[in-house]
């Protein structure tokens, strides 16, 4: 009995395709990386060796066609939702620059060596050349495994993308166009039209519609589905209008940028199931359509493989150049355009793809079969180059990026505190954390619950537990590590405190106290039993929608507040909020700290958007009322009493806020302060209050003092 009958090459059955591709998803990079040759190559090689041209192992099915396309679209969209808007704007001349030039100087070249070495006639030589003018983001998966994808070489290629691949589209269009008979002065009028209209709905309404569905629903999968559904929206109407859906993908990424902090669980799990899968089951399909076999053949395909690859590769190089030397930026950043804007793939595949199917006589294609092989060899040389030259460059960029950084590293260690007791605040605590915390750091959080000896409970404790988890959990699912801590203690603030110097951490991030009865005060008893007892950053939070939605973020600063020890602490972690949510900061301050954040922000974060008011009074915060919407952030930084920048009014910032701003979200920061409470809470009075210690020590010493008199 052949038990195997069943199993025939190429194989047919969707278990054992599915298991195969697997196979060559895990162990490609892991063999590919002991020969420090790129992943992305690793997948391209074995597409080429499982595919047709090579043992027939595999045949490229639908199913290579769909998670192919929905690969491509993935390369696009992440490409769109990671890019730094602010750094994009600033950098919008530059993009715009390079993406004419990365048009304009292979279709140049292109023309004149499709006519001088391959003798084809001007209408084929610009259909030819528009393929070497488009290019994929082949390579944007290394500047993403790298953290390099905020660097402004990458915003500045990922715009020029989208500029050279819809002059290139459009190139094919008109000329496919003409040989169909479809092209007049009504075909350009109808294309601008619904594009015009796709890009309106699109912009004006999907954002409306984004804001509304994260704050209604923030289930970690209902979100997922959601974002990979807008995706895929844009891509089929873009499709519809008449141009590729990777334009669509990709304009859906720059909608959705400021909705998904780069640090944060969803934006996590879009990069980790695109890479996971999508993206390298695209690449094998790539490879799986190469045909190695001409290279050997010889004749005319060999001669337009070696013309397209050598002037692809020389105009995209030449671009990069001209692009790095016209702004005066470094070598490595010119490796990173060159390296990212070589690979030609999807939109090259697709023209040559659709041009020979159209005949300009009978029998005779637009672009023959040579051409066809030609440009399946130039795919390959060009993804091999591309992702060499990018990896190189990427690697050059981080080391030089880790020397700066430890030459440069601040005394301070980042350790943030969590203390937790509510479930319903635990999502927002973390996720405030982190958007505050370093974005290249992958731990630096302690999550803690402190259980009160006086009223410990099995029932307590397993509370605790199950809080800490779920910290730990959305934690995780941004790839970050969150240190666990359980303590008993007699004092929920003293068991804080204990915890943070024990774990030398930084600041401390808390929920806002809900007052129970008319008597409780705004901050409760725990919160300023902690304000006497630390002088460190504490950040009191209240969020009535998710962090990511935020549309600006207003911060209110006393007079004099730059003098604090903490003064550059806060202003750092505000601006990390406002880059990692994508909104603008609008500081309201006196004219003296104002020029002090100013001047913090242009040397760390001058691509930051922000706004500056003058507040000259503290007075004035009630003003601010008027300024601060539903969907803004309202920071109050203050001060302990007898600080600095103390003053008197700050005793009536509860009422205020009660008041004023009842129905914002909130954050009441209370910077490091100079000095620390000594022996505020000791074993023998573990309930202790700094204030109450220090006038019993005051009163100790008179006594003892007429003691001795006597």
């Amino acid at each position: 009995m052949d038990l195997f009958d069943n199993l025939h090459l190429p194989v047919t059955d969707p278990t054992w395709i599915f298991f195969l591709v697997l196979l060559i998803i895990l162990f490609a990079p892991m063999i590919l990386g002991r020969l420090r040759i790129p992943h992305i190559i690793g997948m391209i090689l074995a597409g080429i060796v499982v595919g047709e041209y090579g043992f027939n192992i595999l045949e490229r099915d639908s199913s290579f066609e769909l998670f192919g396309k929905v690969g491509l679209y993935y390369i696009m969209f992440l490409a769109g939702l990671e890019m730094d808007m602010d750094d994009s704007k600033k950098n919008r001349f530059k993009a715009l620059v390079f993406g004419f030039f990365t048009f304009l100087i292979p279709m140049g070249l292109g023309v004149w060596s499709n006519m001088e070495f391959l003798g084809y006639n001007f209408t084929t030589s610009v259909l030819l050349a528009s393929m070497y003018a488009s290019h994929t983001l082949i390579a944007y998966p290394i500047i993403s495994r790298y953290g390099l994808t905020r660097l402004r070489s990458v915003s500045i290629t990922i715009r020029g993308t989208a500029i050279t691949v819809t002059l290139a589209l459009l190139v094919l269009a008109g000329i496919t166009g003409i040989y169909k008979d479809e092209v007049d002065h009504w075909f350009w009028i109808e294309l601008g039209v619904k594009v015009t209209l796709v890009c309106t709905v699109l912009i004006f309404f999907l954002p409306l519609i984004c804001r509304w569905f994260f704050r209604t629903y923030e289930d970690n999968i209902m979100q997922f589905i959601f974002v990979l559904a807008a995706v895929f929206l844009g891509g089929g109407l873009f499709d519809l209008a008449g141009l590729e859906g990777i334009l669509g993908a990709f304009l859906v990424g720059l909608i959705l940028n400021r909705l998904i902090p780069y640090v944060s669980p969803l934006m996590n799990r879009l990069e980790f199931v695109g890479n996971a899968l999508f993206i390298p089951y695209f690449l094998i399909g790539v490879g799986m359509i190469i045909d190695v076999r001409t290279l050997f053949t010889g004749g005319e395909a060999l001669k337009v493989a070696v013309v397209m690859t050598v002037v692809a590769t020389l105009s995209k190089w030449v671009t990069a150049w001209i692009t790095q030397k016209s702004f005066r930026m470094q070598p490595e950043e010119r490796s990173v355009m060159f390296g990212l804007s070589n690979a030609q793939a999807a939109a090259t595949l697709a023209a040559v793809l659709i041009s020979n199917r159209i005949e300009v006589s009978p029998g005779v294609p637009l672009l023959n079969d040579d051409v066809l092989n030609g440009t399946v060899v130039m795919i390959l040389f060009t993804c091999i180059i591309s992702s060499l030259a990018t990896e190189r460059a990427a690697r050059k960029i981080v080391l030089m990026d880790n020397t700066e950084e430890v030459e440069n590293r601040p005394q301070e260690e980042e350790n943030i505190l969590i203390p937790m007791s509510n479930p319903d605040t635990i999502e927002y605590l973390i996720n405030t954390a982190l958007i505050m915390k370093d974005p290249r750091r992958k731990d630096g959080l302690i999550g803690l619950n402190v259980i009160n000896d006086n009223n410990t409970t099995e029932l307590k404790q397993i509370q605790g537990k199950r809080y800490l988890e779920q910290a730990a959990k959305i934690a995780a699912s941004a790839d970050v590590t969150l240190h666990t801590v359980t303590r008993f203690d007699l004092n929920i603030a003293s068991g804080i405190i204990h915890t943070y110097r024990e774990y030398n951490a930084s600041e401390v991030v808390i929920g806002l106290h809900r007052k129970t009865n008319i008597v409780d005060s705004f901050y409760g008893s725990k919160t300023e039993s902690l304000l006497k007892g630390l002088h460190r950053q504490i950040m009191i939070v209240r969020f009535l929608m998710p962090v990511n939605t935020m549309r600006r973020i207003i911060v209110a600063v006393p007079l004099k507040a730059e003098f604090e020890v903490g003064f550059t602490k806060w202003v750092e972690r505000l601006c990390r909020m406002g880059s990692q949510i994508g909104c603008r900061v609008h500081f309201c301050a006196t004219r003296q700290t104002m020029g002090r954040i100013s001047s913090y922000i242009n040397k760390h974060y001058k691509a930051l958007r922000t706004d500056y008011t003058l507040m000259d009074s503290w007075d004035d915060l009630i003003n601010l009322s008027r300024q601060v919407d539903f969907e803004h952030l309202l920071v109050i930084v203050t001060a302990r009493r007898g600080t600095i920048s103390y003053h008197a009014d700050f005793e009536d910032l509860p009422t205020l806020i009660g008041k004023y701003f009842s129905n914002n979200s909130l954050m009441v920061l209370y910077p490091d302060q100079y000095g620390d409470p000594d022996e505020t809470i000791t074993f023998s009075d573990p309930r202790g209050q700094s204030e109450s210690l220090q006038y019993e020590s005051v009163g100790r010493w008179f006594y003892k003092w007429f003691k001795k008199k006597e």
